[in-house]
């Protein structure tokens, strides 16, 4: 007597397909993401590459949308082209200052932090990225302010005068550390500080204990084995910092426009030129600068290791 086996339904029938082809099942699943990626992301940078390529009648301001290099000439007009410089020295100022602070940070929580007091150095670390990012930059411009929290502490400590000097500098400074560039400096640094202590920690945790005692027991000092040993095994987790420090300042918009001078920086650039003044082909020029400049950056960073940080 032979038995029956009922007849297989659609969802036995595609079990049995994805159990024989894997390949389809992965096929499927990553076919969603990568249309969603495709026509959002992708498509989103032809178009903006396309944009750049068109100018702008003077006398109608209307675009003309005839392939042309005339946009990307109007980058190197003193005006615009300082623009791309004020950004670039920003951002690099940034990422070297946010190095140095947050090295010592990193070590000390790779080398001693344990236990529960990992814990309170990611806290520690995290608690600021769950605020809003307004919040805090408005934070920042009252602390910054001429009658300030900082102006006040400077008079009670009799430290104005080193708040007068930083703002008496040519170039940097200001009215106010609020209306100055020296606020900008200091608010980007603060805002992406935890940007370059994760990935620094991260890479500086990987260097082996065994390697700096080695080290230690061959003769070299403390700034030796940090000079040849823990700085070039930490470079990696250096250089993933600053591809988010970088990247992040060349591209913000908000932080200069409520802290610091009415002088544009790319972001700014972008953001008026497309809004206000209507000139779309210039302000996707614009914005093809930081993706050139990061392209190359994570060209460069990428031959050095920087993702084995993250």
């Amino acid at each position: 007597m032979t038995a029956t086996l009922p007849p297989r339904g659609l969802a036995d029938r595609l079990t049995i397909l994805f159990w024989r082809r894997p390949n389809v099942l992965l096929a499927l699943l990553l076919a969603p993401p990568l249309v969603w990626l495709g026509v959002v992301y992708v498509g989103s940078l032809v178009a903006l590459l396309l944009q750049s390529f068109y100018s702008i009648d003077e006398f109608s301001g209307l675009i003309v949308r005839e392939p042309t290099l005339k946009t990307y000439a109007e980058l190197l007009r003193p005006s615009n082209f300082d623009v791309i410089v004020r950004t670039l020295l920003m951002s690099a100022a940034v990422t070297i200052a946010s190095v140095i602070l947050a090295f010592p940070i990193a070590y000390m929580a790779a080398r001693y932090a344990r236990g529960r007091w990992k814990a309170v150095f990611y806290l520690g670390i995290m608690l600021p990225l769950w605020s809003s990012y307004l919040v805090k930059v408005y934070a920042w411009k009252l602390i910054l302010a001429k009658e300030g929290i900082l102006t006040w502490v400077a008079g009670a400590t009799h430290t104005q005068f080193l708040i007068d000097a930083a703002l008496a500098l040519p170039g940097i400074g200001g009215n106010s550390l609020s209306t100055s560039f020296i606020g900008t400096f200091l608010v980007f640094t603060y805002v992406w500080l935890p940007f370059m202590i994760l990935p620094m920690q991260a890479s500086l945790e990987r260097v082996p204990a065994s390697m700096l005692e080695a080290s230690a027991d061959l003769g070299a000092t403390p700034a030796q084995t940090f000079r040849t040993v823990t700085l070039p095994l930490a470079l990696p987790g250096i250089l993933a910092g600053s591809i988010f420090t970088f990247s992040l300042t060349m591209g913000d918009y908000i932080i200069p426009q409520i802290i610091g001078t009415s002088a544009n920086f790319i972001g700014m650039a972008v953001y008026k030129l497309q809004g206000t003044a209507g000139n779309i082909p210039l302000a996707a020029a614009f914005a093809v600068v930081p993706i050139v400049i990061m392209l190359i950056y994570l060209t460069l960073a990428k031959r050095a290791g920087a993702f084995d940080a993250l």
